[in-house]
Parts: structure tokens; C-alpha cells; sequence
């Protein structure tokens, strides 16, 4: 069947699945709420707010929606696909109850301890007492998150204890934990309640800065697939983290229905997840959906009906790199208003755009662009991205240069950057220096 699909959320997330949706030939029709200036080339845009549970219902029944596909964490949270459900409308994205996977550290803490999940050692502190108690126990690196949604500042990774006591002491509720070694890997599955459908893995890269320096972001790039990752990845995942968390709320009477996103620590003691979110993550989305060739709408809308079970997903060959060009102040204190030129190139996906009463693309947000590059080798894929990256304007704009350079590397010569860390840890050297492509060393990152 042909169906009109509606987009909830205004990020390069959202135009990454709005171009998806709009190449799969079962879509008649893409239509996005707010939307970007980049989802106007793929959809029709709406200027309905992404939070206003009714509005996004009133939208999709005026449209003659069969799927809404809410993308934010925000929204999810706060019920919006509970409104569009009581509606009558096939929804991909979880309850809001489903969604405090993602709002609430401590509530994904209980499932996973629940389900028999493996994650780090953490505590949950009511107050600075206890988190001074925390924090002595485990020691530094220090990893102190935010119990709720904090916008990509809720997480903070130091070897600083005063800096770790100043993040606890601006938290509403403060979760410590212990720190995880070794590198990081991102992993979505499609869940429609019961079964599961996963993605191949990417990566992405939290700090602001090369070489892993500076606060964390919502993500800076990231790149897929992972040529150093163990060949049974994935399905160890789905075994012992996506599966028993799906089944585990489905038990509690709150199936989660969307998109199950697992950050993953390859420790040295063995697999660890270190966060859980509860939609696409963003950057990782954008070189995901440009190497899938499974038609997005088709898959979506079994998920979001039950129909899931003995599906799996197809993949193009070759690499996708996704690099992110930020504006000046990010993550800080962004500054808008400065025009964008060159971003009408193929691969190159909206995030923080808007344009101005003169008709000009501007940035409007701290992540401003997605910039996607694709090749037969991860070395190609970089390659093509940071060529579009070159020929993008923005005044004061930044972006990093290492984004799947050690793994491009490691690729070439027929490496593991898995080696990266091991060495590191032979000669004692932190492991908050190491961390690169193919071998982070990070426990957290909110989104």
C-alpha cells in the first residue's frame, strides 16, 4: 500500500528520515512537523509544535497520516505518541512510560538490573552526601550523569573531583557510576513490542574537540559499518541487552514500540551498555539511513504494527562517514544568524538551519549540518565527506577532522584499533587519552 507518513521534530535525525521515507516507493507522501529547511526539499513542513501532543494528532488525522514517525527524545517522553495513538494512528515511538528508558537513568538502571542486563555499577544520590560518598567509592575517572533528559550536557566524564562535585551539585537528580573502559559502539534495533530487528552498529564521537578534548556534545560524527568490531556483535547484543529490555517492559505491561538505541561499552570485562535511548540517535542516523536498502516506510510501519517478526534489514556495501559542522560557541553558547553557502551538495543533511527574512540559509542551532560521505572503504568514505565539508561556508563554523581516521587507518593496513586501547593500558597511560576512532574511552554521553 501507498501512505502518507508524518515526521515529528526538526533535527538532522528528522531529515535524514525524511529522505529515507521519501525514496521508499510504498510512501506517497512525507510531511514534517516543524521540519527544517532541509526537510522542505524532501516533505511538505508544518509549523506545529514537536511537543503539543493534540496539535501532532490534530495534524496527522487532517493529513490522512497512516504512520508518525516522532523522532526527538523530548516529545517521546512527554507522551506525544500516546496522543497520535489514542487517534487510531499506527505510531513509531514508544509510550511515554516506555520512553523513561531514555528520561530516566535510574528507571533504565532498574530494567536493565530487572532483565539480567549487563551495564555499569551505578548509584542513584538524593544529595550531595551521597554523591561525595559515590564518587569516593568508584574512584576516579569520574562519571556523573543526569538522571533526566539534560540536551547533550547531562554527562560528564573527569578525573577531576571538585569538577565531578560542581556537575552533581547543577543535576536535578544525580546518577554516579562506575567508569568503563575500552571503545564505544552505538547499536539501534526496531522493536514492535516483542521482537527485534537490529541495525549494523556505527560509532560516533561525544567531545567537541579532536583528538577527544572538550565537553560532551550531542555528537560531532560517527561512521558505520565497524570493521574492527567482533563478527558476533550484533547478535550477542540482541541476546543479552536488546531482547531481555524489550521483554522485560513488555512484562511491566509497557511494550516498547519504536526504536531501541543501546550505547555499548566493549570493556575489558566484557560488554557493558552505557546508556539506553529511546529513539534514532543523531549523528549516527544520517550514515545509517544513506547505506540501508531496505524501503524505511515498509519497516517502520511493521514495527509499529506487530509485524516485525522474521524480518531483518538489508545493506548497500561499502561505508558511510558522517561529519558535523557546528557553529561557532558550540555547545556552550551557539551563534545564529550566520549564512550557510554550499549546503545544497548531496549527503549533506539539516540540523540547526533556518532561513532569514531575506530568504538566506542560516544556522539557527549549535549542531548545524550532517555531512555525509560514502565509498567502498571507510579511507573513500572519509575522503568523500570531508571534500563536501570543504566546499560548505559557515562564518566561525567548526567542525573535527578526526571523525573515522584511526579505523579508516586500521582499515588500510589490516588493523584492530582495538589495539589502540590495549596498548594504552599496557603502558599505563589514561584511558581518557586514547580514545579515537575504533577505540573510545568514555562512559556516557546524553543525547
Amino acid at each position: 500500500m501507498t501512505q502518507t507518513v508524518l515526521v515529528v521534530g526538526s533535527g538532522g535525525r528528522e531529515h535524514a528520515l525524511a529522505w529515507a521515507l521519501s525514496r521508499d516507493p510504498s510512501v506517497a507522501a512525507v510531511h514534517i512537523a516543524p521540519g527544517n529547511p532541509g526537510t522542505s526539499l524532501v516533505g511538505t513542513n508544518h509549523p506545529v509544535d514537536a511537543m503539543d501532543g493534540d496539535a501532532v494528532a490534530e495534524l496527522a488525522v487532517s493529513l490522512g497520516a497512516e504512520l508518525v514517525v516522532v523522532g526527538p527524545e523530548a516529545p517521546l517522553v512527554a507522551g506525544v505518541a500516546d496522543a497520535v495513538r489514542a487517534r487510531g494512528i499506527a505510531v513509531f515511538g514508544p509510550s511515554g512510560e516506555a520512553a523513561r528508558l531514555e528520561g530516566s537513568k535510574a528507571f533504565a538502571k532498574e530494567i536493565m538490573e530487572a532483565a539480567g542486563v549487563p551495564t555499569a555499577d551505578a548509584r542513584l544520590c538524593l544529595d550531595m552526601g551521597e554523591v561525595v560518598a559515590a564518587l569516593d567509592e568508584f574512584g576516579p575517572p569520574y562519571v556523573v550523569k543526569d538522571d533526566g533528559l539534560a540536551a547533550g550536557k547531562g554527562v560528564l566524564v573527569t578525573n577531576d573531583r571538585d569538577a565531578a562535585i560542581r556537575h552533581a551539585a547543577s543535576c536535578r537528580r544525580v546518577i554516579i557510576e562506575e567508569f568503563l573502559d575500552g571503545p564505544e559502539v552505538s547499536l539501534f534495533a526496531l522493536s514492535d513490542g516483542t521482537n527485534v530487528v537490529p541495525f549494523e552498529p556505527a560509532q560516533d564521537f561525544k567531545r567537541v574537540g579532536d583528538g577527544d578534548v572538550g565537553p560532551n556534545t550531542g555528537g560531532m560524527g560517527a561512521y558505520t559499518p565497524l570493521p574492527w568490531a567482533p563478527s558476533d556483535l550484533v547478535d550477542d547484543v540482541v541476546r543479552t541487552v536488546i531482547q531481555p529490555t524489550v521483554d522485560e517492559l513488555r512484562r511491566r505491561g509497557t511494550p516498547f514500540v519504536g526504536l531501541v538505541y543501546a550505547g555499548l561499552a566493549l570493556t575489558s570485562r566484557g560488554l557493558r551498555v552505557v546508556e539506553f535511548n529511546a529513539r534514532f540517535g543523531d549523528p549516527e542516523t544520517q550514515p545509517l539511513l544513506t547505506r540501508l536498502k531496505t524501503p524505511l516506510g515498509e519497516i517502520l510501519y511493521a514495527a509499529a504494527t506487530g509485524g516485525l517478526a522474521g524480518r531483518s534489514l538489508e545493506w548497500g556495501s561499502g561505508a558511510a562517514v558522517g561529519v558535523v559542522i557546528a557553529a561557532s560557541g558550540y555547545p556552550d553558547a551557539p551563534r545564529k544568524g550566520d549564512v550557510i553557502l554550499g549546503a545544497e551538495l548531496e549527503g549533506v543533511f539539516h540540523a540547526g538551519t533556518a532561513l532569514d527574512d531575506a530568504g538566506n540559509l542560516v544556522s539557527a542551532g549549535g549542531r548545524v549540518l550532517t555531512v555525509v560521505g560514502t565509498g567502498d572503504t571507510l579511507a573513500e568514505a572519509r575522503d568523500a565527506a570531508y571534500a563536501k565539508v570543504a566546499r560548505i561556508t559557515l562564518p566561525g563554523g567548526f567542525h573535527r577532522t578526526d571523525i573515522a581516521g584511526k579505523a579508516a587507518d586500521a582499515e588500510r593496513k589490516g588493523d584492530s584499533p582495538l589495539s589502540v586501547h590495549a596498548d594504552a593500558e599496557r603502558k599505563g597511560d589514561s584511558p581518557l587519552s586514547v580514545h579515537d576512532a575504533g577505540a573510545s574511552s568514555t562512559s556516557g554521553r546524553d543525547a
